[in-house]
């Protein structure tokens, strides 16, 4: 039988809500503005964001996702990431490597992360992880495909492989059924452009939080929502809501909201207790959301760990 006694953690974790959304308003009022890729699968894709991920799922795990945005919509926005992490020998470390390309119009930009982590053990359960991001951003602006009306200087030369360095860091916990982090992914706001000239491309802190928790509801299904928030100054407050149901240790299947931007829906298979796929599907609710316009996005991921299991077979973990 459930309970609906609040336990000392769900009173921390209702405080950490309020006080992360207190800060992320702040922000919003005080904070113009360019977003780093955007995911609909953002809960199998955590190491991205928040470099505390990294390592927690306690074995080598692979993923690679790809997202077609606002299909049908000339030079519409196109993400690819890769990534792998893992725990290494020594006793909470955990090290990863992320690979973001992603490509809007004339412009492309990849990401090469390195990513540290350290957890402390709090609980029989419970894992705090502290997580530093290492970034080198290489940057591409065609101009010359541009249909210019008149002529500029500062759009006569085209922008090849501009690399700036950057850091971020994050803080990440996690128990068998819980999960909540903090991050900033990138602190360096490095402008592309020369001070004099008249046009910059300058990008801006994120501020990322993410939680879910995982209910149990009986031995063949798991219910799990989830909540991520995107905070960029200048630019309108993100927040993803999505819920998740898993058959049988199988099969998934879940919708997602955008507040004010999308609707979605997601399906996943667990091919094994190693592999995952899943797919999802955004229909815009804006004006860009006519057939008109574009006809939704698209998203695929799959996933690979390397669970070593000796006896009882592990059941796959849902985030």
């Amino acid at each position: 039988m459930l309970s609906t006694t609040k336990t000392p953690l769900a009173k921390h974790y209702y405080k950490l809500v309020l006080l992360v959304f207190s800060l992320l308003f702040f922000l919003v009022e005080n904070g113009n503005a360019q977003q780093d890729a955007q995911y609909t699968q953002y809960m199998y894709n955590t190491v991205s964001v928040n470099p505390g991920y990294a390592g927690s799922r306690g074995h080598i795990s692979i993923a690679a996702l790809h997202r077609s945005q606002w299909v049908g919509l000339e030079g519409a926005p196109t993400t690819q990431t890769f990534n792998i992490h893992s725990p290494i020998g020594y006793r909470g470390v955990g090290l990863g490597l992320s690979i973001v390309n992603d490509k809007i119009g004339p412009t492309s930009e990849t990401n090469f992360d390195i990513d540290f982590s350290y957890t402390l053990y709090t609980s029989a359960e419970g894992r705090l992880s502290f997580g530093l991001k290492g970034s080198a951003h290489l940057l591409d602006i065609r101009f010359s495909e541009l249909n210019q009306y008149g002529p500029d200087q500062t759009l006569e030369q085209d922008i090849h492989n501009r690399l700036s360095p950057n850091f971020g860091a994050g803080v990440y916990y996690h128990t068998n059924n819980f999960y909540a982090g903090l991050s900033v992914p990138r602190f360096l706001e490095t402008s592309h452009f020369d001070e004099s000239s008249l046009s910059t491309a300058k990008e801006q802190m994120n501020f990322y939080f993410i939680t879910g928790y995982v209910w149990n509801l009986n031995p063949l299904l798991k219910f799990k929502p989830t909540l991520l928030t995107k905070v960029v100054r200048g630019a309108p407050l993100q927040v993803d809501l999505s819920a998740n149901f898993m058959l049988n240790d199988k099969f998934i299947l879940g919708a997602a909201y955008r507040w004010d931007a999308a609707l979605s829906g997601m399906a996943g298979f667990q091919i094994s207790n190693k592999f995952l796929i899943g797919v999802a599907y955004d229909k815009e609710t804006t004006e860009l959301g006519s057939a008109a316009f574009n006809d939704g996005s698209f998203e695929v991921i799959l996933r690979y760990d390397f669970i070593t299991t000796k006896g009882q077979v592990k059941s796959p973990r849902f985030f």
